[in-house]
Parts: C-alpha cells; sequence; structure tokens
C-alpha cells in the first residue's frame, strides 16, 4: 500500500475536527456548550498534527485519542486540545503562557489564536524538536524554555491567558501569581484518580474563581526541587 499523500491527510484531518464536533455535543452537559468556537476548529482544521507525533504513529495522527511521544508523555486526545483552547479563549492580542509543550502540538494551535506564546516544557529533547518544527511551520510568535513550568516565565509576565497541560493536586502559586487580573488559567486539577479540568478566573481585584468541568486524566505536572 502506498503512503498516504497531503490530501488524504486533510481529508483525515477535517473528519477528525467533525469527531470533536460530535463530541462537544455528547459532553455538552459536562462543559456547558454543544459548541466549540469556530476560530479554535478552523485552528484544528490548519494545523497538521502528524507531524506532531513520532513518524511511525503519523498515520493514527487524526483519530480522536492520545499518542505516545516518548518519555512516558503523550499527545493530547484532539477534543481535548480543542476543548482547552476554546475554554482558554485566546484572543488576537493575548500573551499566553503554555506550561507543557511537548512537541509542540498545543502550541501551534495557540499560535493560530494568540498575539503571542510562551511556552515551557521542562524535557529537552521535547523543547528542541518544538522549537524546530514550529519554526519550519513559521509560528514566529512562539519562544520555547526549557525549565520548570510550575514557576511559570517571570521574566515575560504578567500573562492574559495560562494552559498548563499536565495535572497537579492544586494550582501553582508562582503560576497564578504571574496571571494577569481579568486573565483565565486552564488546567486539569485533583489527585490523580480524580482529576477534573478546571477553569480558574481571576478578577481585577485579584480574586480567583474556579469551575471544575469533566473528569479527564493527564499526567503529573513536573516540578525542580
Amino acid at each position: 500500500m502506498k503512503a498516504m499523500n497531503e490530501n488524504h491527510l486533510a481529508i483525515l484531518r477535517r473528519h477528525m475536527v467533525e469527531m470533536i464536533a460530535i463530541h462537544t455535543d455528547l459532553a455538552s452537559d459536562g462543559i456547558g456548550k454543544a459548541v466549540l468556537d469556530e476560530r479554535v476548529m478552523a485552528a484544528m482544521r490548519k494545523v497538521p498534527r502528524h507531524l506532531f507525533v513520532p513518524p511511525a504513529l503519523a498515520p493514527f495522527a487524526y483519530q480522536d485519542t492520545p499518542l505516545p511521544i516518548g518519555f512516558d508523555k503523550t499527545i493530547s486526545q484532539p477534543f481535548i486540545v480543542a476543548l482547552m483552547t476554546d475554554l482558554l479563549s485566546p484572543q488576537p492580542n493575548d500573551t499566553v503562557l503554555e506550561v507543557g509543550t511537548g512537541l509542540g502540538y498545543q502550541t501551534a494551535i495557540l499560535a493560530e489564536l494568540a498575539g503571542q506564546v510562551w511556552t515551557i516544557e521542562i524535557v529537552e529533547e521535547f523543547a528542541s524538536l518544538a522549537r524546530d518544527l514550529l519554526h519550519q511551520l513559521g509560528y514566529a510568535t512562539v519562544e520555547i524554555h526549557v525549565g520548570d513550568g510550575s514557576r511559570g516565565w517571570r521574566e515575560h509576565a504578567p500573562f492574559d491567558k495560562i494552559l498548563v497541560t499536565a495535572a497537579a493536586e492544586r494550582a501553582p502559586d508562582g503560576l497564578l501569581a504571574q496571571l494577569k487580573p481579568g486573565g483565565r488559567l486552564v488546567m486539569p486539577l485533583g489527585p490523580e484518580e480524580m482529576q477534573r479540568l478546571t477553569i480558574i478566573d481571576k478578577d481585577e481585584d485579584g480574586q480567583t474563581r474556579t469551575e471544575d468541568l469533566l473528569p479527564v486524566r493527564f499526567s503529573l505536572l513536573e516540578t525542580v526541587t
């Protein structure tokens, strides 16, 4: 059998987005909406997920499932990527901090929607691969740092939005401190067996309000002591 070409992959990507729409409708009671922002869906249709997985897994890139990328890490399920992006609601003038770059797929989605993306990855090999790929794809508004994401990126704070692609029992104080008043943080919170996708909004007085949504399962946020 011959290899898939770009036309085949584009069709699969459109089908992936159709599955995200179905999954969103089915999960609407848990997430409070039946349709995701069309800007987010357009970004999901555009970004080539098959480039952000190991080459052997490229034929499976557009299935609505997480895939292993090495170092006991995964690229998140497309529905979860789309949902977290929608909940974060990045706007064209927003500065976004992403914690957990991985190979850069979620980063690319954010870069399609936000003004500037600062992203932190603790695994140096991932950061190097993501930096090269995002550069090749023309994402000039992304900067990658190798380090402990729970500490944020103080030099570029505060941030309009923060997205964390790993779980913790509670939101790191360092990240909350670097979130602008009026800003939003989205991440999975809770013990490993009871994580829930969570929105944290900070009001203009610096007070935070938390909203728990549907149950999820993410790898734990790694920190450096």
